[in-house]
């Protein structure tokens, strides 16, 4: 991912010509004559005006004369020059321009050291990322000592953009530094690049350490649920949790995909019935859809929880949602728990209708351990010997059956005694 930068300041350049300067460096700034102010006011008056053509124009007849000129006569030409093709979006004119503002000599300080930093964002602006450091090494000769954290951030920007995420790294931690040892807040953006840079570097410790200081100087909701993510990819799952519920009592868990990571936190934190409830209540609600998916995750956190009427209610909602039997089969599963052998019977026989069953020899050995539940032993006799058929039951299938022949000897035999 790139940032976006901020649009520059371009225009604060023009009021430097109103009289003129003397700079604060040795060498003496010549001035700035008022029959060229008053062409180069005539083109600002143009492009105020919106005619930017008129003012490149009126320009033009200025720079036919640039010989006569001195330097900061021409500086500020080129100044004009730089402004009018930056207000068209010839990014590239503009950087010729303002370049050509810094090469005359002598200039006031204050126009060479801001038409650096222009620059700088105009190379970083244009994907000229080499330019801009170098633009920004020129600067930093002439700032002092308090402004140098801006500059560190730009090159941080020029290197993440360029790639080069190691060299960017530094650049940013000492501006943060700075910023804390003034007792100061960095700017949010900052850290924003602290932690894409961390991303590209595939340090998710350091990722979320960074999404703590957001959370912690920012509070957005996003930076709650991103912290919760990187804790999940971490698998600091308490962390996760913790994270999540003081999202949901600020009122920041609001779409569907939130609700989910939420119930999904309580299942991963050994708490099904508090997972369910969530996600039942976010289809309740319409936050979240009732999806094959969502029901099937409902489903499983109630059986999870042992509330297994809960989860028969939701299987026969999956059920009819799709064309196979297998929710069908859970239902009859979870009926057999239960001791509710009819309903388990009944269910087995849907789900054997619906067919397309994943294991169709579970279902036989459901129907077994049911009938023999009813003391139906000549069934659950035959019901096993289907299930001996399947090669995942057939050893569960051989020693029920072995069971329940013994118990249809009894029976039989208990019958000829009466």
């Amino acid at each position: 991912m790139k940032l976006q930068f901020l649009a520059l300041a371009v225009c604060s350049l023009w009021l430097l010509f109103v009289h003129p300067v003397q700079a604060q460096q040795t060498e003496r700034v010549p001035a700035l004559r008022e029959k060229v102010y008053g062409q180069l006011a005539r083109a600002q008056e143009q492009a105020d005006n919106g005619n930017l053509e008129q003012g490149l124009s009126i320009l033009g007849e200025v720079a036919e004369k640039a010989d006569s000129m001195n330097s900061y006569e021409r500086a500020m030409m080129w100044n004009f020059y730089g402004f009018m093709y930056y207000e068209q979006g010839n990014t590239k004119q503009a950087i010729n321009h303002f370049e050509k503002v810094v090469n005359e000599t002598p200039i006031p300080e204050s126009l060479q050291k801001s038409t650096l930093y222009s620059l700088a964002q105009l190379a970083l602006s244009d994907g000229q990322f080499q330019r801009a450091i170098g633009f920004l090494g020129q600067w930093e000769g002439l700032a002092k000592e308090n402004e140098m954290s801006k500059a560190w951030v730009l090159k941080a920007q020029a290197y993440y953009q360029a790639d080069k995420h190691q060299e960017a790294l530094p650049l940013i931690d000492k501006a943060i530094a700075a910023a804390d040892s003034k007792n100061k807040t960095p700017d949010e953006n900052w850290l924003i690049l602290k932690r894409a840079l961390h991303y590209e570097l595939e340090q998710p410790k350091q990722v979320a350490k960074v999404m703590e200081r957001l959370v912690a100087d920012y509070s957005k909701p996003e930076y709650w649920l991103q912290l919760a993510g990187v804790y999940a990819q971490l698998e600091q799952d308490d962390k996760q949790l913790a994270v999540l519920e003081a999202a949901r009592q600020q009122g920041f868990i609001e779409k569907g995909s939130e609700w989910k990571q939420l119930a999904q936190a309580y299942y991963f934190n050994e708490l099904p019935y508090k997972a369910a409830e969530t996600i039942h209540q976010a289809m309740s609600d319409g936050q979240v859809e009732k999806s094959v998916d969502n029901l099937k995750f409902m489903a499983q956190a109630y059986t999870q929880a042992k509330e297994y009427e809960l989860a028969i209610e939701a299987y026969n909602e999956l059920s009819g949602k799709v064309e196979h039997g297998n929710f069908a089969l859970q239902v009859a599963q979870l009926h057999l728990t239960l001791n509710n052998n009819e309903k388990a019977l009944e269910s087995a026989e849907s789900a054997l209708s619906k067919g397309n069953l994943d294991n169709e020899g579970n279902l036989y050995l459901i129907k077994g351990m049911a009938s023999l539940n009813l003391k139906r032993y000549e069934q659950a006799t035959s019901h096993f010997e289907q299930a001996l058929g399947y090669q995942a039951t057939e050893q569960s299938a051989q020693q029920w059956l072995k069971y329940a022949k013994s118990q249809l000897k009894q029976q039989q035999q208990l019958a000829k005694l009466k």
